[in-house]
């Protein structure tokens, strides 16, 4: 299974990607949103974190964009982001997220189960 994080964040990004290749994962990063759709596009994952303060584009024009394309829409997204307010919140799950997690609320490795809940136990079965 193939998980892409978009996070600008290096430290954040490595932990994250060794973590979940421990899970034995496929993982490729993108640290900004410019470069985010097509490293999305070339590796097309089974899942996708999130941040939404990003470089270049911003997260939510990212997710936008996934869901406007029509190869990418159905990809789940989590959104992991340090903007934990209610709107941000909103209008993340609105624009498709499957989930949000605010970084500062959440320990990697719950972020971690939730992925590997979701991707192998999808219905929640």
């Amino acid at each position: 299974m193939k998980i892409a994080i978009v996070e600008d964040e290096e430290a954040l990004a490595q932990v994250l990607k060794e973590k979940l290749e421990k899970e034995k994962f496929d993982v490729k990063i993108a640290v900004d949103g410019e470069t985010a759709l097509p490293l999305i596009k070339a590796f097309t994952p089974d899942m996708i974190l999130l941040d939404l303060l990003l470089p270049k584009k911003p997260g939510l024009d990212v997710l936008r964009d996934l869901k406007e394309e029509e190869s990418l829409k159905n990809i789940p997204v989590i959104i992991l982001s340090n903007l934990g307010g209610d709107e941000d919140i909103k209008e993340g799950l609105a624009l498709g997220a499957k989930d949000y997690f605010v970084k500062t609320q959440h320990p990697i490795n719950e972020v971690v189960d939730k992925i590997k809940e979701d991707l192998l136990n999808p219905k929640g079965i």
